[in-house]
């Protein structure tokens, strides 16, 4: 598979977090010439909404985005999403549709209504202690949670992923997934989410990113993936053959997650491997989605 000419290059970190706006949003661009990624500043900080009307309207020419945020939740494992629920969605587009209905009510594309859900709360851990009772897979060998196939192929590439699942620490990513598959579910297939969708010949694409997968291929160990310095953040774009950004000092691990993980997708987004992994069958590409880069 031969991937489009992208001439630009969007990434943004997302959050999944109570209230309107969020610091926990940031979004950096950079294009195909060769420049520095450049933070995209607002007056205030970020919305979800407000990064749904630029995906869905203000988009550049053939723009990869990516997404740091689980476009679906694990299937495979077990066969389904919420197994022993009847309502169970077959695939992540049904999923998405879910999410969205059940949490219409949930104000800034929130999704607290989700996870209180009295059925499907059972199969997330939220805080307070409150560990569903069908958290696990039925055959766990661990006590995180359940995974898709990607996080266990980000696991083998020395990644320290997450289940979608759990909802509890600082690193969780569920609380941001969900939220942003209410964004996708909105989307309307204004932008094709790739591998949910086909890899168009040309045009922009959405997909879901891991900036920790970003950080290792720039040098940095999982353990030190977070950058909260220029100096170190310019060391890192330089192992992905960017320029340096602006200044010296210190920088918000978003903003930094951001602009190495745009850089990053510039790098790698002609390598034909990271568009057909091993693992990603057209079942798994249906339901589970992938993260970008994986392989």
């Amino acid at each position: 598979m031969t991937p489009p000419r992208f001439e630009n290059f969007i990434a943004i970190d997302w959050s999944g977090a109570a209230g309107e706006r969020h610091a926990g949003i940031a979004m950096a661009v950079c294009d195909a010439n060769g420049g520095p990624p450049v933070l995209v500043e607002r007056g205030a900080k970020w919305s979800r909404a407000e990064v749904l009307e630029i995906l869905r309207t203000d988009l550049p020419d053939n723009t990869l985005i990516g997404l740091d945020l689980g476009i679906a939740l694990p299937f495979a494992d077990c066969g389904g999403y919420f197994p022993a629920w009847s309502e169970s969605p077959r695939t992540a587009r049904e999923l998405w549709a879910l999410i969205d209905d059940i949490c219409a009510d949930d104000p800034h594309l929130e999704a607290g209504s989700l996870v209180d859900h009295p059925e499907l709360s059972r199969y997330f851990r939220r805080h307070g202690g409150r560990e569903g009772d069908r958290f696990h897979a039925p055959d766990a060998i661990h006590k995180r949670g359940r995974f898709r196939v990607t996080e266990e192929v980000q696991a083998d590439m020395g990644c320290k992923p997450y289940s979608n699942f759990n909802l509890v620490g600082a690193a969780q990513v569920g609380k941001s997934s969900l939220t942003g598959m209410r964004m996708l579910h909105r989307l309307r297939g204004a932008v094709p989410v790739w591998p949910i969708d086909p890899l168009p010949a040309q045009g922009s694409v959405i997909t879901e990113i891991y900036t920790g997968l970003a950080a290792i291929e720039a040098g940095r160990s999982a353990g030190r993936s977070k950058i909260r310095n220029l100096n170190e953040l310019n060391e890192a774009l330089a192992r992905l053959n960017s320029p340096p950004v602006a200044g010296s000092g210190a920088v918000d691990d978003h903003s930094s997650d951001a602009l190495l993980t745009a850089a990053w997708l510039r790098k790698v987004a002609n390598e034909p491997r990271r568009w057909a992994p091993k693992a990603l069958t057209a079942k798994i590409a249906a339901t589970e989605g992938w993260t970008f880069g994986a392989f």
